[in-house]
């Protein structure tokens, strides 16, 4: 039995071995490429009132800190006299879940000799989910795909084949959707084995009183970090793309003592396309980009979540209303650090860093032979990164997704999944801006249908019209840009077609600089010339390089 503060912190490192191992079950198992090769899930452990205790350090923000929320209301639900051993709970539900209708999330009940000890949850983006596909076109959620309401997907390990066929009458690719959905219950169960095996090595019945050290000990250390920040009432705005009208983002942050407050009163409306987010998904960003800056060793779990107030007025773009469609949340979703962290940079300056591309340049891909010849249509999904703000001390990361922290997956394995070739995939010089220290760059990417083939793709890519700005002096990224490679200029959002023959291009956005170019290093700017970072004419123009 556990005895000591000791014995209480050797097993909460050992939870996240438990959920680490749930996560990598999932990712081994898993049949689609976003899954399997970017590493778009989460996975984690809850207590039997439904807060989360460990989360695997595997998986994005959204996807964790949304998910965090959204097992209490399966408890709520499926109901207490409901829950059995051996269930499995399914949804995909954007107001209850993780923001749209591809992340499906699923808990599994934990019990130990018969009592109801805890949860296991995880949520992981499925290929296709139905509808118009993933892409921002839609005017309602329905138009969006199939809607799984908060339901049982196994009852003592039976499970539901009524679901399984309804699901594989709704989607493009039923092998793919239906393996995942079986992954999924499969990594919740390997969680719940190693969870037992802990246990019977410390002898104890549940993880009651392990919960309640771990909440209460990560709740204090992110009060006592907040109460170091200088109170205050913090300010910003920032415009972004949109789909048919740009959008404003505002947000007042306040911090007094250990309290703190992001309200975001003053954002743009709901827009009648799929770029609106729900608030559950607002919190779990804005909740990460402030505990980056402000408690980033605390470990992410109910305890360090509760103490950051985010609020969102009902039926702005960041709480969007049902049925509002919602497809592609995560484009505004993954710009609220950018937000928050703008404001935040008032009372850290020595921290924060500046603006980012941020928002992943995701592209789904529908790919089918030209008419006349024989085959299917194969949907494809490409996850690609811009660059990272420069740090306060130190360069921005280069084709690295902040804040979601996916992997961009390789173009081997996304070439196996259907006929495209991409032919290039490499750093676009001089898209850092420019600083004392330089943000990261983004990418080009050249992509085409081999040949017999064409595609159409769903474009979900901002930092086109408003780039990532940079910070103290240092100069803004580079925009993005989609065009064909006949230089045809495309739209950054929606469906658009890529004829035979046709390349796609895109340009993906760098993140902005921070600091006064001139202040630069020398050695720094002779690095980034060597390396292709940036053209001699940038370097004599932006940093006053002199041979």
């Amino acid at each position: 039995m556990p005895s000591s503060v000791i014995d209480f912190q050797i097993m909460w490192n050992r939870l996240i071995a438990v959920v680490e191992e749930q996560a990598t079950t999932l990712i081994r198992t898993a049949f689609s490429t976003s899954v399997r090769e970017a590493g778009d899930l989460s996975a984690g452990l809850f207590d039997r009132r439904g807060r989360m205790i460990a989360q695997a350090v595997t998986g994005t923000p959204g996807h964790v800190n949304a998910m965090a929320e959204s097992t209490g209301h399966f408890i709520r639900e499926i109901g207490p006299d409901n829950i059995f051993e051996n269930d499995v709970y399914i949804t995909n539900d954007p107001w209850m879940g993780t923001g749209h209708l591809h992340d499906i999330t699923m808990v599994s009940p934990s019990f130990r000799a018969g009592a109801l000890i805890g949860f296991f949850a995880c949520t992981a983006h499925v290929v296709d989910i139905g509808g118009r596909g993933f892409g921002p076109d839609g005017n309602e959620v329905y138009e969006e795909g199939l809607q799984i309401p908060i339901m049982k997907f196994a009852e003592r390990g039976e499970v539901s084949q009524s679901l399984v066929r309804l699901v594989r009458a709704n989607v493009r690719e039923p092998d793919q959707v239906v393996g995942d959905l079986y992954s999924l219950a499969a990594c919740n169960v390997a969680g719940d084995r190693r969870l037992q095996e802990m246990l019977d090595e410390f002898d104890i019945a549940d993880i009651e009183g392990l919960s309640d050290y771990i909440l209460e000990t990560s709740g204090k250390a992110t009060r006592e970090a907040i109460a170091r920040v200088p109170a205050g009432t913090y300010r910003n705005t920032m415009e972004v793309d949109g789909y048919d009208a740009p959008v404003h983002m505002e947000v007042r942050l306040t911090i007094d003592g250990e309290t703190l407050t992001a309200d975001f009163a003053g954002t743009s409306g709901m827009s009648k396309f799929g770029v609106n987010v729900p608030e559950v998904y607002t919190r779990a960003y804005a909740c990460y980009g402030l505990k980056c800056a402000i408690a980033p060793d605390v470990p992410n779990n109910h305890g360090s979540l509760i103490p950051f107030g985010i609020v969102a007025p009902e039926g702005c773009i960041l709480a969007a209303r049902r049925p509002a469609p919602v497809s592609i949340r995560h484009v505004l979703g993954h710009l609220v650090p950018d937000v928050v962290l703008g404001a935040l940079a008032q009372a850290m300056p020595a921290v924060v860093p500046a603006e980012g591309a941020s928002a992943l340049w995701n592209v789904q891909i529908a790919a089918r032979p030209v008419e006349g010849r024989e085959g299917r249509t194969t949907q494809l999904l490409m996850f690609n990164s811009g660059g990272t703000g420069a740090r306060p001390s130190i360069d921005g990361l280069s084709a690295t997704a902040f804040p979601s922290g996916v992997k961009t997956m390789s173009v081997e394995a996304t070439e196996q999944i259907g006929p495209i070739v991409v032919w290039r995939k490499d750093l676009r010089e001089g898209s850092g801006g420019a600083g004392e220290f330089r943000g990261g760059l983004g990418q080009t990417i050249e992509i085409e249908a081999r040949e017999g083939y064409e595609f159409h793709f769903n474009a979900m890519f901002d930092r086109i019209r408003n780039p990532a700005r940079g910070r103290r002096g240092g100069h803004a990224g580079a925009a993005g840009a989609v065009r064909l490679s006949d230089g045809t200029q495309l739209r950054g959002k929606g469906r658009q077609q890529v004829g035979a023959g046709q390349r796609l291009v895109l340009s993906l956005p760098g993140g902005g600089g921070f600091g006064d170019p001139r202040k630069r290093e020398r050695k720094n700017i002779e690095a980034d010339l060597i390396a292709g970072y940036i053209s001699r004419e940038q370097a004599v123009l932006d940093y006053g390089f002199e041979d």
